[in-house]
């Protein structure tokens, strides 16, 4: 059955410069096992599939996979999804957001004058980590235990500990092993640069290490630690994919009610068919 299909690229304005994204604009009729099988092709980090929303408060319902399992959220295909449901065709039952619908419940979109933002989930564990996560954290970065500034948990699904170093530069320096954590980095550019931090983000993979290009998902996580420990002040916009030759811009803000909003540009680069 022919489908109607998309590969998107999100967190930039330029083809090919951010995270990208698969999607399948009418998951209907498609099991878990033909959704994985799919996404494990596709060979991206994350595949999505548009459903019709079963709470009548959301817009649509989206299923997100890597290419081994399923994820209640996820930032980078949360915002890629929006972009291409627009697209397609798509109208909000509010204007200017949208109320997408996944594993984690429903999360608010909305357009701004930069492209798509999302409203962070709250963090399901936060607080520092223990000290021998901390150090096991540097042994896995390969740097020493005392070049870690702070160490929290940022948990909003992934199970990300967040460690902080000095500045960018020893982020962008760091050549990591086999991590057997979801290990997010980051760190602060001199004040009066266009970009406020850098950010890594490194996962498991087959029993080594994989980097992620950008991740919304920690975006949105270490935004709502460094605001919290008045280490940053929104608005900012956070770079991240420097190393593998990518440009990722993700810009946090927050508004009146204290909701922090994470968001950036998202352009289409393939759109067609898709059997399945």
């Amino acid at each position: 059955m022919s489908r109607a299909f998309c590969q998107v690229d999100v967190f930039t304005a330029v083809p090919y410069h951010g995270n990208p994204l698969a999607v399948v604009l009418d998951g209907e009729g498609l099991g878990t096992e033909e959704m994985q099988r799919f996404a494990h092709w596709t060979n991206l980090s994350e595949t999505t599939f548009v459903l019709p929303p079963v709470d009548p408060a959301a817009d649509y319902r989206v299923r997100i996979f890597t290419g081994s399992a399923e994820l209640p959220f996820a930032g980078h295909p949360t915002l890629g999804t929006c972009h291409a449901w627009l697209a397609a065709g798509g109208k909000p039952k509010t204007p200017g957001e949208v109320v997408q619908e996944c594993g984690a419940g429903l999360v608010r979109v909305r357009e701004t004058g930069g492209g798509l933002a999302f409203a962070a989930p709250p963090l399901t564990r936060s607080g520092p980590v223990e000290e021998s996560l901390a150090g096991h954290a540097a042994d896995l970065l390969g740097v020493g235990r005392d070049e870690i500034v702070a160490a929290e948990w940022a948990d909003n699904g992934p199970g990300w500990i967040a460690v902080l170093l000095r500045d960018a530069e020893a982020v962008l320096a760091l050549k990591p092993g086999r991590v057997d954590h979801f290990i997010g980095v980051v760190g602060p550019y001199p004040p009066g640069s266009p970009l406020a931090v850098e950010v890594r983000a490194f996962f498991p993979f087959e029993g080594g290490m994989a980097e992620d290009p950008v991740s919304g998902s920690l975006h949105a996580a270490i935004a709502q630690w460094l605001l919290r420990t008045g280490r940053a002040r929104a608005p900012y916009v956070g770079g991240q994919g420097t190393v593998l030759g990518r440009a990722g811009r993700v810009h946090v803000s927050t508004d009146d009610a204290g909701d922090i909003w994470v968001g950036g540009a998202t352009v289409t680069c393939i759109s067609g068919q898709v059997e399945l």
